[in-house]
C-alpha cells in the first residue's frame, strides 16, 4: 500500500522511568506496580532502586514480568522454616563473639550471602546484562556521600543498598564502605528525571503511627528512627522537585520487617491497580499534571 502522500508519522509513546523506594517488607508492593505496567504494555526505559526497591527492580530489569516475580516471593516467603534458616546461615555474627570480642552484633547478616538465597535465578551478575538500565544507590559511609552504581557486579551493589545499619553487614566495593542507600536518598527518582517523558516514583517509606505513647525496645528504636528519617528525606525531595507520577501504595500498616505478612502486603497494595491506570494513562495523554493522594493513590491533578 502506498503512503499517502503528506500524512503525519505515528507517534512515539512517550517513555517511562520507574523509581522503586526503600521501606523494607513493604517495598514487596513494587510488585504490584511493575504487574501494571506489564498489564499496560509499558515497559520501563530506566529503573532506579533503593534497598528493597533495588532487590524488586534488579529482577525486572532482568527481563523478569511483575506476575513471575510475585509468585517468587510468594513462594519463597510463605515457607518460614526454610527463611530462618537461610537468614541463620547468612549470620556474620555469634553470640559467643560478645565474650570474646567486645560488644559486637551477633545477628548481623551478610547481604552477599542472603540476597542469592531469594533472588530468582534469572538475575545475572552484572549490569551490563540487564535488559533495562538500572541504577542504585548505597551511601559511603566514610565520605558521608550518596553512591550511584550503574555498572560492574549487580550482587554487591544491590547488598549494600540494603545494608540497613546494625542489621546487615556494609559491603566493601572499589575501596569503599557502603550502607544503605535510603540514608541518602531513599527515593531516588531524582536520578531519572530528563532520561524520560514521564517519571514514576513508587513510594513505601511512611510506616505505622504509634499513638499509644510506648517507649520502644532498643532494636525497634533503631528500625524506627531509620524509618523516620527516611519518611523525612523523601518528603523534603517531594517538595524540592516530584517526579511526575507519586504512587503511595497503602501499606503503611505494615513494619519494616513484615516479610512473612508477602502476601497480605501485595493484597493491599492490589487496591491501586486502578488508580495508577488512570492517572499513568491520562499523564501520557498528556491530560495532566501529578500530585500525591492524601490517601496515598496515585492522583492525576
Amino acid at each position: 500500500m502506498t503512503p499517502i502522500q503528506g500524512a503525519a508519522p505515528p507517534m512515539a509513546r512517550p517513555s517511562v522511568a520507574v523509581a522503586l523506594g526503600g521501606g523494607g517488607a513493604r517495598g514487596l508492593a513494587h510488585i504490584v506496580l511493575l504487574e501494571v505496567l506489564d498489564e499496560m504494555g509499558i515497559r520501563p526505559v530506566a529503573i532506579a532502586g533503593c534497598s528493597m526497591g533495588a532487590i524488586v527492580g534488579a529482577p525486572y530489569a532482568a527481563g523478569m514480568p511483575g506476575r513471575d516475580i510475585r509468585h517468587h516471593a510468594l513462594r519463597v516467603l510463605r515457607n518460614r522454616r526454610l527463611v530462618l534458616g537461610r537468614m541463620l546461615e547468612a549470620r556474620v555474627g555469634r553470640f559467643t563473639e560478645l565474650f570474646t570480642q567486645g560488644i559486637v552484633n551477633p545477628v548481623l547478616i551478610d547481604g552477599e550471602t542472603l540476597l542469592p538465597m531469594f533472588w530468582p535465578a534469572t538475575v545475572p551478575a552484572r549490569f551490563e546484562d540487564l535488559s533495562i538500565p538500572l541504577a542504585v544507590t548505597a551511601t559511603d559511609f566514610n565520605a558521608r556521600a550518596e553512591v550511584v552504581i550503574r555498572s560492574g557486579p549487580l550482587l554487591n551493589a544491590v547488598a549494600a543498598s540494603m545494608a540497613l545499619p546494625g542489621l546487615v553487614k556494609p559491603v566493601i566495593r572499589d575501596n569503599r564502605v557502603l550502607v544503605d542507600g535510603g540514608v541518602v536518598n531513599p527515593l531516588p527518582y531524582d536520578l531519572l528525571l530528563g532520561g524520560a517523558d514521564v517519571v514514576l516514583a513508587c513510594d513505601v517509606s511512611q510506616g505505622r503511627v504509634d499513638d499509644t505513647g510506648a517507649v520502644p525496645k532498643p532494636f525497634a528504636a533503631m528500625l524506627g528512627a531509620t524509618q523516620i528519617m527516611q519518611t523525612t528525606s523523601t518528603a523534603r525531595m517531594l517538595r524540592w522537585q516530584p517526579p511526575d507520577l507519586l504512587v503511595r501504595p497503602a501499606v503503611e500498616g505494615f513494619r519494616l520487617l513484615d516479610f512473612f505478612y508477602a502476601a497480605r502486603i501485595l493484597q493491599a497494595a492490589d487496591g491501586m491497580r486502578d488508580a495508577v491506570k488512570r492517572d499513568l494513562e491520562g499523564l501520557l495523554a498528556g491530560t495532566g499534571s501529578a500530585q500525591a493522594a492524601p490517601n496515598g493513590s496515585a492522583v492525576v491533578g
